[in-house]
Formats: C-alpha cells, sequence, structure tokens
C-alpha cells in the first residue's frame, strides 16, 4: 500500500463573519474550513471549532456562557441549510453549508494525509467502536491514537479530568468532540487550555452516523432543508420538544437580526456621515 502524501497548507484569506442573533458564522466553503483547521494544527496554539445550526443559535440565546463560547471559537461553521437562508436574507450570504456530518470523512482524509493524530471523544463504546473501524477502513493511513466515552457533567468540576489525561498522554493533533450541544462546545471552552496544542471540533452526532447506528437524510431532503423532520421521524420523543416546540424560536431572534442589519445599522452610518 502506497503512503498518501502530505499536502503543503493552503493559504487563504481570513474569512468575513456573518452574525445571526449571538452567534457568528465563517464564511468558508468545505475546502475554506479544512484549510482554516490546517493553519490552526500547524500554529501549534490550540483552539476550537464550532459548527452551529438553528438550535444551537435558540440555545446561545438563553445562555451567557455559551454566546461566550461561540463567540471564542476559532472557527464557527454553517450548519444546516436555514442557516444558509438567513445569512442571505441579511445581504450576507454564505459560501456553502458546512455541517459536522459533511465535514467528518473530509476531515479525517485530511488527517490521514497530514499525519495528524486524532482523538475521538464522546458517543456510546459500541457507537464510538464501531466509528473508529469504519474511519479506518475509509482511510487505512488514518492514525487514531485514542477514544474515551465517558460522560461528562459540566454542574461537576473535575469531572473531564480522566478524558483531558489521555488526550495529553495521546499527543493528539486532533480532538473529534461528539458530545452533543450545548455539552461539547461547554467541554471545549472549558477545556481548549488544558489539551492544547491539540485542536477541538465538535461533530454532535457525526460518530452515530459514521457508525450507522442513525440514518442521514437523503439529499434531497438536506437541500431542502428537511434534514430535522427526517430526524424527527427517526426519534420523535426525542427530538419533538426540539424542534416543534424550541427551534421556533429562531423566527424572533431572525427577525432582530433583520432589523438591525436592513434598518438600524444604515441609519447608525448615515448619522456618523453626518
Amino acid at each position: 500500500m502506497q503512503e498518501p502524501a502530505s499536502h503543503p497548507p493552503i493559504s487563504t484569506p481570513v474569512p468575513t463573519r456573518v452574525r445571526i442573533g449571538p452567534v457568528h458564522f465563517d464564511s468558508v466553503n468545505q475546502r475554506g474550513a479544512l484549510a482554516a483547521v490546517r493553519r490552526l494544527i500547524a500554529a501549534g496554539r490550540g483552539g476550537y471549532v464550532v459548527t452551529p445550526n438553528v438550535d444551537h443559535v435558540v440555545l446561545a440565546t438563553r445562555s451567557p456562557e455559551l454566546r461566550g463560547v461561540y463567540e471564542g471559537a476559532s472557527l464557527s461553521l454553517a450548519d444546516g441549510q436555514p442557516i444558509m437562508w438567513m445569512a442571505r436574507l441579511l445581504g450576507s450570504p454564505l459560501p456553502e453549508k458546512v455541517s459536522g456530518s459533511d465535514l467528518l470523512y473530509p476531515l479525517m482524509t485530511t488527517a490521514a494525509r497530514q499525519r495528524w493524530r486524532v482523538f475521538l471523544f464522546g458517543a456510546t463504546p459500541e457507537v464510538s467502536e464501531r466509528a473508529e473501524a469504519r474511519l479506518r477502513q475509509r482511510n487505512p493511513w488514518l492514525s487514531i491514537v485514542g477514544r474515551d466515552t465517558s460522560v461528562w457533567n459540566p454542574e461537576e468540576p473535575g469531572s473531564s479530568s480522566g478524558v483531558v489525561e489521555k488526550i495529553r498522554r495521546s499527543r493528539a493533533d486532533l480532538v473529534v468532540v461528539a458530545l452533543g450541544c450545548p455539552k461539547q462546545e461547554l467541554w471545549m471552552a472549558r477545556h481548549a487550555s488544558q489539551i492544547s496544542p491539540a485542536v477541538a471540533i465538535g461533530l454532535g452526532g457525526s460518530l452515530d452516523f459514521a457508525a450507522g447506528a442513525v440514518r442521514r437524510a437523503p439529499g434531497w431532503m438536506a437541500r431542502a432543508g428537511l434534514e430535522w423532520l427526517y430526524r424527527l421521524i427517526q426519534e420523535p420523543r426525542r427530538l419533538a420538544y426540539r424542534y416543534l416546540v424550541r427551534d421556533t424560536q429562531i423566527v424572533p431572534v431572525f427577525f432582530g437580526a433583520l432589523v438591525r442589519r436592513h434598518l438600524l445599522e444604515p441609519v447608525t452610518a448615515q448619522a456618523r456621515g453626518a
């Protein structure tokens, strides 16, 4: 088997940011996102990457800590077609949806080519094991140097000492955190300095998809912004409140952003020029 070639870093400009409510999104496509992760790892200063969707924006409006987490992220990627639509209506279209589940496989291909050491944190023991096997099958040169499936409680200080030590001992370059929102975002922000120079990336249920434990929506549903409906049909008890009640709060959040973008900002700019 021939060893994969290592590609030089891609030089790309610093992306612009689009804000929806309390969460910003970097204006990058998938290639730009992978290049940004490569730069973060090459810099050797750690950091963390978030992939917010509509639900994350709603949760951030309720939690000052979560708002701070998104504000401090090294890279923020738009997960979901509704985010794309809202950015376009705000007059700042994003180039491409870069969801965590779409990014996992290209990211692992890049990791194999760059010889990164990868650590998987999250999911159940069965899902984590199966996901690792499938990821290795797709990329035989992928170096997964550790896994941890322990349950983290944000209310218990020190409950992450074990996994942090495992990550540090593994000398990981990239940590895939699959705890779901808001746990994974809070964990990354609280422990980024402890696992540095490793870069953490929150990929939600991507390990469940990789393991085949959860089926992904067909492409046409994803393009139509109906992934949520597909998942709701699969897990109605778990997801009904989230999709049918909580996430409807995105409507006032978006209209608030729309008013600021099209009414308040032009007035402020005009006043400054007067």
